[in-house]
């Protein structure tokens, strides 16, 4: 039996199998990306600023942010589109973390990683000492 789910934006139920969403809201993603796609293509706007195009074409900035991240928009074409960092919201033009949001992130990691080092150092200089056995015949003489 195929699943049947509640639709997450409309929330009429429909078979999931290849979408996520149900076929009427496919068909409406579908025509707001034809409305982006089809704005951002004209030469004059090929260097609109992601404010221009959701006030050119009444496309909501998640949808449009959306159509980038799933590789339907690229931004090597149009050289002013950016989209939100998922950290900070600070504007970007590729991956999902602008730079310092990446690098503290890998500076925590880093930091928890000597930490690790420093705390198997500890025990090994743990283990040495416990387990260093001793001849006492030297001292019974």
């Amino acid at each position: 039996m195929q699943n049947l789910e509640n639709c997450p934006r409309c929330g009429t139920l429909f078979v999931k199998s290849l979408r996520p969403v149900c076929n009427n809201c496919h068909r409406a993603i579908e025509e707001k990306f034809q409305t982006v796609y089809t704005f951002i293509r004209k030469r004059e706007n090929r260097s609109a600023t992601m404010m221009e195009v959701v006030e050119g074409t009444g496309v909501e900035r998640e949808d449009i942010t959306r159509f980038i991240k799933e590789g339907r928009l690229h931004l090597n074409q149009f050289p002013n589109l950016e989209y939100p960092c998922e950290s900070c919201g600070k504007d970007i033009r590729e991956g999902r973390l602008c730079k310092s949001c990446k690098g503290s992130i890998e500076g925590g990691i880093q930091a928890e990683q000597r930490e690790k080092e420093r705390e198997e150092r500890v025990k090994e200089e743990e283990r040495k000492r416990y387990t260093t056995y001793h001849s006492l015949n030297e001292r019974l003489k």
